[in-house]
């Protein structure tokens, strides 16, 4: 393939359908359902404390930062692979087509969030500020071009350091776009200007060096990797992704779960999934995770029924992916080997989902001790995780 746009567009292609593939199984009707009141419960309690909000709150600054570091954030999309360092080095010269494409669909794709956020903070800047409406529309234009210009800068700057020292170029601009966006903010747009005209001169300063340097064929194709592999992973939370291998970690300080276990011939599947869980990062971090959502809801949400909605709907998702993951794994294990029975397993995986969803739900508990009926959270999680197991469906059986 000689002509890059076929190489653009194919690769395009490719990539929307495999995000489209997988996303259809995270926003699944479960999901959505937790999102309604999730979104529900944080917007309400999110206009409730605008009613009490002092004019003293530093509103502008709040927004900037949250914004700045947003804008900051703008990694490039660039769809390269490990192949391209060989075959694409005769079309070097002309890559600079295939790089604008790249920067256009990174700039699309990701300025929609640091809108979305910018627009949630005008509430409470037309509350603790006496902002005009054109000065805070004229805000949402300057995060726009800040959003542009960063993910310009970042290109440019991996582009000319082969990836080195990217913290520092990253730190720069959190500060500089920080700093547009609060002036803005402030009504002084004259400074506003002046810090966008800093990162135009950055930007250009880094694109004469572009010009001079070999295409960093290695650093964009493990950094596209490592970008797929993270949406891999978060797919893989609620789908299986079958070319996706997860992580080992020892995690020594875990060890003592292993000795609730009876040195036993019968206890063997039991031993062998308490170290699978526990060592695999995939299915230990997917518990974390949720765990953790479930607690901030219950909480930061004063809503109940959203805390027991939420609560449920974590429960589910936890046991049925961690039970489908431990149940449909193809590697080879060693109890193969021995006269085990095999039914044991699936005993096994229900004991170990049945002690960490416990932990789960005191976990809920604990942090719902403030809220009224503070310990049905907990009752509906352990509720949920039992039914769950029991009426889906056995993947070892497939």
């Amino acid at each position: 393939m000689n002509n890059l746009q076929e190489v653009w567009s194919k690769r395009f292609n490719h990539y929307i359908n495999e995000v489209q593939k997988y996303m259809r199984f995270v926003f699944t009707g479960h999901l959505a359902l937790v999102l309604v009141f999730v979104i529900g419960a944080v917007g309400y309690q999110y206009s409730e404390w605008l009613k009490v909000v002092s004019d003293a709150f530093p509103g502008e600054w709040v927004v900037a930062a949250i914004v700045g570091l947003i804008l900051a954030f703008s990694r490039p999309v660039t769809l390269l692979r490990e192949p391209d360092q060989v075959y694409l080095l005769p079309l070097e010269s002309k890559m600079s087509y295939f790089f604008n494409r790249a920067l256009n669909w990174t700039f699309w794709s990701q300025v929609g969030l640091a809108v979305v956020v910018y627009i949630i903070g005008i509430p409470l800047l037309n509350t603790v500020t006496e902002l005009s409406s054109t000065f805070i529309w004229l805000g949402l234009a300057v995060v726009v071009i800040l959003k542009y210009l960063n993910v310009q800068i970042e290109f440019n700057y991996r582009y000319c350091n082969r990836g080195s020292n990217t913290f520092v170029d990253r730190i720069v601009r959190v500060v500089i776009s920080i700093l547009t966006v609060q002036a803005m903010l402030s009504s002084n747009f004259a400074l506003a200007i002046i810090f966008v005209v800093l990162l135009i001169f950055y930007n250009s300063s880094l694109k004469r060096r572009v010009k001079v340097q070999p295409v960093p064929y290695e650093h964009f194709v493990k950094l596209e990797q490592n970008r797929m592999m993270g949406f891999y992973r978060f797919a893989n939370y609620f789908t299986d992704v079958p070319h996706l291998r997860g992580s080992i970690r020892r995690r020594g300080w875990l060890n003592f779960v292993y000795n609730l276990i009876p040195y036993k011939k019968e206890n063997a599947h039991n031993y062998l999934v308490f170290r699978t869980f526990i060592r695999t990062d995939d299915h230990f971090y997917l518990w974390v995770r949720l765990t953790f959502i479930s607690g901030v809801i219950a909480i930061f949400v004063n809503i109940p029924i959203v805390i027991w909605v939420v609560a449920g709907a974590l429960s589910f998702a936890t046991t049925l992916q961690l039970k489908y993951a431990l149940l449909s794994s193809s590697d080879f294990r060693m109890d193969r080997l021995y006269p085990i029975d095999s039914n044991l397993r699936k005993k096994a995986v229900q004991k170990v989902l049945r002690i960490f969803m416990v932990v789960q739900a005191f976990i809920v508990l604990i942090c719902a001790i403030e809220q009224p009926l503070f310990f049905v959270p907990a009752i509906v999680v352990i509720l949920i995780s039992e039914i769950t197991f029991i009426m889906s469906k056995d993947p070892s059986r497939e």
